[in-house]
């Protein structure tokens, strides 16, 4: 070995065995980093409580998230998004390419059709909405409307899971999924992420809505409705609740020792916090679900006692959705409309008697809706709630050939956002003046879940997780932020 001024240099052996332990430990770094980057990684208190608050990549506009979704494609053109020429024009036939007629979804279209209801100027910003949701109309000051939607698909099914997952196919992340994943709760007592059901039933991908898809299992979204309890969630008769809380304390215990065994397990991890969770609910999801407790006022508000049995089963879903909000439940779905048996459409599918349909569903939306955003705001609630308001796709401006209503169109629709972070009383893109398809601003649904996650402190090329080899994302490879929308 060689000296020179009191220093040990290496051999060339030495060199080398440290050299690579050097190499191992920087490229381990790298992977950890990497790792935090992508919100992968699991440490022990983690796995000992998953769903724990975790911090955004940067300072957050909003910290909880309610959606609206409005099941069967609704209207935009009887609804967000006026169109004068539109009514000048109605009646008169709407060629495509070459002159030839347009066949959409469901076949050949007629002649173009003006909105059985009337458009009017609402709030300060003076923004035309349509009669059919005059409540909703009001709030106008309080939303972004982004009126260049477009969809990849003109089929209900995979029109839903593609505004709730970011892909057309089964098996993928829902967003709120992806957020419960990112972000954790700040009730321990209740999930992360609640999906509200309609009282009609349920969407037509059903619980695919909600999925965790490959996200570790303590990031599905549960479902819950005030109008059905939880099912079994009271404590058996002849169980006491010292002896429940034996019973309960003796698994915990199981359960570590073995999850000790199993660090990586993430499966595992999500069904120990499902148990837990379960036993926690016991005494919390009852509380929650007391809307009894709720003054006359706040009832009357959302119409929960409305002789209209849909329109109360919806407010009653919206006065829930406030409660969980409140108690920390990170994110909540509200499903309005259902692919169910019944008397009539009982969903926004609007295909051959959209007028006497949509008067059905209107005020079932509208009421409670509107009551949601007033409640949040008047409790200080909704300067850091997200609301945001979808559906699967739009409308053609025409009527169906031979029927009274709209055909399918992924070409150009309606969303809107109201609360945390989002600049109020505006309008972001357009629709050509038929409202046929985004002319101005054209955004798809990736760019939207870009947005979302940004109110949220979440950069969507960061939130990724390794599944079969591939960095998975709620955005996939796409997504640009809408920076119009942000406040």
């Amino acid at each position: 070995m060689l000296s020179h001024a009191g220093l040990d240099w290496l051999d060339r052996r030495r060199f080398l065995s440290t050299l690579s332990r050097t190499g191992g430990a920087m490229a381990l770094a790298a992977l950890l980093a990497e790792e935090r980057a992508r919100g992968e990684g699991m440490s022990a208190s983690t796995r000992a409580n998953p769903l724990a608050p975790r911090a955004p990549h940067f300072p957050a506009r909003a910290k909880r998230v309610v959606h609206i979704f409005c099941v069967g494609a609704v209207s935009h053109l009887d609804t967000w998004d006026y169109k004068p020429r539109l009514e000048s024009m109605n009646g008169k036939a709407m060629t495509g390419p070459a002159g030839k007629p347009i066949v959409t979804f469901q076949g050949e279209n007629g002649a173009l059709a003006k909105s059985p209801w009337t458009f009017r100027p609402r709030g300060q910003c003076g923004k035309y909405v349509s009669d059919l949701l005059p409540r909703l109309g009001d709030l106008v000051d309080d939303m972004c409307f982004i009126h260049s939607m477009t969809s990849k698909t003109n089929t209900h099914g995979p029109g839903e899971i593609f505004m709730s997952t970011g892909f057309t196919r089964e098996g993928f992340p829902s967003m709120g999924a992806w957020v419960s994943y990112a972000l954790g709760t700040e009730n321990s007592n209740l999930p992360a992420f609640v999906a509200i059901p309609d009282p009609r039933g349920v969407p037509q991908q059903g619980p695919v809505n909600w999925s965790n898809g490959f996200l570790p299992a303590y990031s599905q979204g549960m479902p819950w409705s005030a109008n059905r309890p939880i099912a079994h969630l009271e404590r058996p008769p002849r169980v006491n609740r010292e002896g429940d809380a034996r019973s309960v304390e003796l698994l915990r215990m199981l359960n570590e020792a073995h999850l000790e065994h199993h660090p990586e397990d993430s499966d595992l991890a999500g069904r120990i916090a499902a148990y837990e969770l379960a036993g926690k609910m016991q005494v919390s999801a009852p509380e929650a679900a007391d809307l009894a407790s709720e003054s006359p006022a706040t009832r009357a508000l959302y119409g929960v006692d409305d002789p209209n049995a849909l329109k109360a089963g919806f407010a009653r879903n919206c006065l829930l959705a406030r409660r969980l909000l409140e108690r920390g439940v990170r994110f909540v779905t509200l499903y309005n409309g259902a692919f169910a048996m019944g008397e009539g459409v009982q969903n926004w599918d609007g295909h051959q008697r959209i007028k006497a349909d949509y008067e059905r569903h209107g005020p079932v939306l509208d009421q409670p809706a509107a009551a949601l955003l007033v409640d949040l705001k008047a409790r200080g609630l909704l300067d850091d709630t997200l609301v945001i308001w979808t559906t699967e796709f739009g409308r053609m401006p025409t009527f169906q050939k031979g029927a009274k209503g709209r055909d399918h169109n992924p070409r150009g629709f309606t969303v809107w956002l109201a609360g945390g972070g989002v600049k109020r009383g505006t309008s972001v893109g357009a629709t050509d003046e038929l409202g046929y398809q985004a002319a101005d601003r054209v955004v798809d649904v990736h760019d939207f879940h870009a947005t979302i996650l940004r109110i949220l402190g979440l950069e969507h090329t960061r939130l990724t997780y390794r599944h079969n080899g591939v960095d998975r994302r709620l955005t996939d490879v796409h997504g640009h932020v809408i920076n119009e929308v942000l406040a």
